[in-house]
Order: structure tokens, then sequence, then C-alpha cells
């Protein structure tokens, strides 16, 4: 009965691979809809220099019967010069179909590359937040790159082959048995025993092929999370255990590759014995037919050697286009199951738009659990006045963040409602929300370019004189002007910025951007008080007349906020400015007086 069940399950799992291989080929193909046409020229090219091909072996054996014939009378030079001319002829004509049908082939492949990257792109920007909360980033770019890569070399490789050798394997078939029914059967009879083998090792392969593209995935997140976090791990000497784990998901990326690559490797050998198996049955099953029908039957015996090469070559040929399409099935499955996620709500019929914000807020409330079954904020309710400094303070986990990411729409909440200026939240666009707000993270983010270009980040309109204005209310000038190219100067691993320089040059382009309400999380927490002093003047010009939200740890950085909320598990607890909370002596005062007390 065991022996059975792992049989049945066997099975099971190889329907299952069947089935997965062909629904992911059947995606890629009807993405490639658009270009069918092209892919039916490219066909058709492809047929008509196989079909040249297939005519060449029948006109040499016709030279050879010249040339056997002739031994008494002499060789008729005229009729093999004019069958020579021919063969040129339409081999140079199969030769300029089979560049056409490469060029269209390679058009196509790379323009669906093209598209693929393009409509991941645009998919990146759809998915909620909580899909990359959820998934190593490490796994999702190697979907972006690398899985869009093996889709885009296979199928440039197993499209035009299958396509030609496919005709070429039907067509040799086809005119082996029109000239010897008996030496066709003798090709063909070597060449099933092989390709039968072969079919069996492919199928086979498949699941190797996917575990592979997913331990291709799990590598490059490994590789992402420790050489991102290579401080902590040579600050801990954990050299030997990263490297360990490193060794472990290489090896079974090394297993995996190893099995399909050999499996479908073997493939190859299998065929060329048969090709050799092909030629000697044909020398000996022609020998003895010769014996029997005479000399001129040496023409025959010449044309089946070069249609046993085209015959069993189209067959080796198809056994490898068919692994280039598992492998390239294997990342078409992890790519549209990327494309296939889901995304955020369609917001496209909502029409109104908030302009001329004056920066009045109200949560009404509000309830958000990451799970919906658990709950994180529970009931919170506020209001925020246009032109207030709002700090936000709590231990860890009491839901600071997660209060600025639903007020930025990054996640939909439960129930309750937030407005702005009296306007839902829900009836205006997520664009339109983010684009009412500037923020400044604890994690500075600066593409390597321009600093100029990084300060006017999606806002081309902005002037250099803007930019430096900004930058000097900020007190960031003075470093940039001491740079060696100033405000031109590209940021790259040459140009070597402190943590404090960083996060200035982060203010000065949330006020460059010049949004009605600023967030601040956590903004100093990972500088020293000498640099916190800068950064505090600096966040102060920018939150001039706006709407602001501070979240932060440090108490000593919001005291001069207009309204503190102090959040625990979710609610309020207590709100009030620095000075109402310290005399009501409750948890806001012991959170301060903690962080000040002698030891």
């Amino acid at each position: 009965m065991p022996g059975m069940m792992n049989m049945n399950r066997g099975k099971s799992a190889e329907k299952a691979e069947k089935g997965t291989f062909l629904k992911s080929l059947g995606k890629l193909f009807k993405f490639c809809k658009r270009y069918w046409g092209w892919i039916i020229l490219s066909m058709i090219f492809g047929a008509i220099a196989v079909v040249f091909q297939i005519i060449g072996p029948d006109k040499i054996g016709d030279i050879a019967n010249i040339i056997t014939g002739s031994f008494a009378t002499g060789i008729d030079v005229g009729a093999v010069t004019e069958i020579a001319v021919f063969l040129v002829c339409i081999y140079v004509a199969g030769a300029i179909l089979s560049y056409f049908q490469q060029y269209i082939t390679a058009t196509v492949t790379q323009n669906t590359v093209k598209r693929l990257r393009q409509n991941i792109s645009k998919k990146i920007n759809k998915l909620p937040l909580n899909y990359f909360d959820t998934h190593l980033h490490g796994d999702i770019l190697s979907r972006v790159t690398n899985d869009v890569d093996t889709i885009g070399q296979n199928l440039n490789q197993s499209i035009g082959g299958l396509v030609s050798n496919t005709i070429m394997f039907v067509g040799v078939l086809i005119v082996m048995f029109v000239i010897d029914w008996i030496m066709a059967f003798t090709v063909v009879g070597t060449t099933i025993l092989g390709f039968g083998v072969s079919l069996i090792f492919m199928t086979k392969s498949q699941k190797y092929f996917n575990q592979n593209q997913k331990n291709l995935g799990d590598l490059n997140a490994h590789i992402e999370e420790t050489y991102s976090g290579h401080n902590v791990v040579q600050l801990f000497n954990a050299k030997e255990s990263t490297g360990k784990e490193f060794a472990k998901v290489n090896k079974k990326l090394f297993s995996t590759g190893w099995k399909s690559q050999f499996i479908s490797g073997v493939m190859m050998p299998i065929m060329n014995f048969v090709g050799n198996l092909g030629y000697v049955a044909v020398c000996v099953v022609g020998a003895v037919l010769a014996a029997n029908r005479g000399i001129e039957y040496y023409g025959t015996i010449v044309e089946f050697m070069i249609y046993v090469r085209l015959f069993t070559n189209p067959l080796s040929q198809i056994a490898q286009s068919l692994t280039s399409l598992q492998s390239a099935s294997a990342a078409c499955g992890r790519v549209f199951e990327f494309l296939e996620e889901k995304e955020l709500s369609d917001e496209s019929g909502k029409t109104l738009v908030l302009e001329n914000v004056k920066g009045d807020v109200q949560f009404e409330h509000v309830k958000f659990g990451y799970n919906p079954n658990k709950i994180i904020i529970k009931d919170f309710s506020a209001n925020v006045y246009a032109g207030q400094k709002i700090a936000i303070v709590g231990p860890t986990g009491a839901g600071k963040t997660t209060l600025v990411n639903l007020l930025m729409r990054f996640y939909e909440i439960n129930s309750g409602d937030i407005k702005i200026d009296g306007v839902s939240t829900k009836d205006i666009t997520r664009e339109n929300v983010h684009d009412l707000f500037g923020m400044v993270l604890q994690d500075t983010w600066l593409f390597e370019g321009a600093i100029k270009e990084n300060l006017r980040y999606n806002n081309p309109n902005v002037t250099d004189e803007q930019v430096v204005e900004a930058c000097k209310h900020v007190g960031v000038d003075h470093f940039i002007q001491t740079l060696s190219k100033g405000y031109d100067t590209v940021i790259d691993d040459s140009v070597n910025l402190s943590a404090g320089q960083k996060q200035l040059l982060t203010i000065a382009r949330t006020m460059i951007a010049n949004k009605p309400m600023i967030i601040l999380d956590e903004a100093t927490s990972s500088v020293d008080t000498r640099t916190e002093v800068l950064l505090q003047q600096a966040m102060d010009k920018a939150m001039e007349g706006r709407t602001s939200f501070i979240i932060a740890h440090r108490l000593s950085t919001i005291k001069n906020a207009d309204l503190i909320l102090v959040l625990k598990d979710g609610d309020i607890i207590e709100k009030g400015n620095h000075e109402e909370l310290l005399q009501k002596g409750g948890f806001y005062a012991d959170l301060y007086n903690s962080q000040f007390e002698e030891v």
C-alpha cells in the first residue's frame, strides 16, 4: 500500500508539473499575441528554408548516380554543373531566409522581454505595501531580472528552432518514404529509441527547472539581506555562520541546477549516438539493397546518408528546444505569478482633487490591522488643525508608523475615516493624497546622480536658484559648495556622505517639493546630539507654515510641538502639549523622565 500511494503521488506530481508547464507557456504565448503575425512570417521563412534543405540531398543523389553511371562513358560535366548551380542557389536562398527568420525571432523575443519588464515596473507601483512586507526583496529582484532574462534567452533559442526543426523532421520523413520505404524504416527505427529516452528525461527534468528558479530567487534574497547588513555581520563576527548559510542555499541551487542541466544535457549525446547508429544502419541495409538492385542504387544510399543527419539533428534540436522551454516555463510561472498578484483597488473613477489644502486633518474612530483578526489601531480619533506640529510618541509597537502609513493611504483602514480639510481620503486618489505630503524618514534615500537632481527629484520645473535657497535654509549649502563640482557632484561610491549630511539633503528635498503637510519619521534617531541640533533647526525651517506629524523616540526633540499624542497598544492614552503632559505625571512623564534620569 505505501508503495502504491507513493506511485500515485508521483503520478500526480508529474501531472501537476506537466499542467504547470503548459499553463505557464500558454500565458506567455497569450502575452505574445500582438506579435503572432511576425511569428507566422518567421515560420514561413523557416519552412521555405527547410524545404530547400530537404531538396538538396535528392539532387546530390542525382550527382552520385551520374558519376557512378558514367564510369564507362565519362562523367557528364554539364549535368553535374547544372545540378551544382541549382544546389548553390537553393542553399543561398535558404541561408537568406534563415537569416530573416532569426532576425524576426530575436526582435520578437527582445520586444517580449522589454514589455515584460515594463509591465513588471508598472505592476510594482500597483501592488499594496503589504506585498513587499511579506516577500523577500531579493526574491522580487530575481523575478524582475533573472527570471525575465531566462525567458528571453530560452525563448529566442526555442521558438524558431522548434518550428524549423519540426518542419524539417516531418518533411524529411515524408521524402524518405517517397524515395524508399525500406531505408526510411531503417532510419526511423534507429531514431525512435533515442527520442523516446530523451522524452523520458525531459519529463523528469521539469520539476528541477522549477526548483532551480525558486532556489535562485532564495539565493538572491540571502545575498541582498546579508550585504545590506554587512556591518552587522562583521560586528557580530558572524562571517562563519553567514558563510555556512550561504553555502547551504548555494548547495540547493547547485543541486537543482546540476540535475536540470545534466538530465536535459544527456539528450544531446543520446541523439548523437542515435545519429551515428543511423549511419551504420543505412550503410548495412543500403549495401544489401544495392547488391540486389545494382550500382544505380548508390545514389539512394548517398541521399539517405545525408537524410540521417537531417532527420536526427531536428530531433536533437527539438529536444533541446523543449529543454529551453522547460526553463522558460519555470521562469514564466514566477513572473506571471508576480504580474497576477492582487493590485490596489482601481481609482480611475475618482475625479475629486484636493487643491489649495490648508492642512486640517481629522481621525475618526480609525481601526486597522495588518491581519483582520488582529487589530492594532483599535479606536483612534484626533483633530489636527492647519499649521500645527503634532508629535506622535509611544513605546515600540504602539502603532506610530502604522498611523502615518494610514494617513498616507499606504494601507487602507478597516473602519472609521481620515479626512483632510473635511474631505475623506477615501474619496480622492492615492496619488492625490501622496501629493499633499512631504516625508523625511529615518532611512535616507538618495539615488546615484547629481546632488541637484536628487534635490529636485520628480520636480523638473524647480530652478537651480530654488534648490540653492532651500539648501541655505537647512544649512547644507556650504557643505555642497565644498564638493568638487558643487551641486553637480554625482553621488556615488567616491562621495562619502555622513548620515547627517544625507538627512539634511532629504530635508532640503522635502522643502523643495513644497507640500502643505510634512511627516518626519524618526528623522534624527541615527545621528549624534550635535548633528541632531542641526537637523532640528533644518526641520523647523521645513515645518514652517505646514501641518507637521513628527514621530520621535527622543522626546527632547518635540518639546515645542503644539499637540503630543501618546499612543499605547493602538489607542491614544494621553494628549496635550509638553508642559501639560509633564504636569499630569502620567505615561508621557514617565517616558520623558526615563530618558534623562541619572544612572
